[in-house]
């Protein structure tokens, strides 16, 4: 008996050995990321509140993230389609989110990858 070989998932590396990120002035970096940060160094206060702003914001959001694995997410997409699946993971950009049971109106996939650009909304039970 032959068995089927298994597809291997690979999610996208940033460019250092590491891929703990990418270089702040790459043009990727630049377009996913835009700053409103001024380019003058004299709105010094303005700076510190918006990165501060900036990095309470990333860490509720990667708190959320946290809460939702191996949890049921409802997610809507555009084209009023809704689905629901169970949060694995995300890639280091959150580009895309790895989720497994996908219920979509056409059927169930047992593990599928969503990119965030295709969202509009997810929702979750605490």
């Amino acid at each position: 008996m032959k068995k089927a070989p298994v597809t291997v998932l690979r999610l996208p590396r940033g460019p250092d050995p590491n891929s703990r990120g990418f270089d702040p002035n790459s043009p990727r970096f630049i377009a996913l990321c835009p700053t409103s940060i001024p380019s003058s160094a004299g709105e010094g206060a303005c700076i510190e509140e918006e990165q501060r702003s900036r990095s309470e914001l990333r860490e509720r959001f990667l708190r959320t993230l946290i809460k939702m694995s191996n949890k049921p997410v409802n997610f809507d997409m555009y084209e009023g389609v809704q689905v629901r699946a169970k949060f694995g993971a995300s890639d280091i950009d959150v580009l895309n989110f790895q989720v497994s049971e996908l219920q979509t109106p056409i059927g169930v996939q047992k593990e599928a990858l969503l990119r965030c650009h295709d969202m509009i909304s997810f929702s979750f039970d605490v």
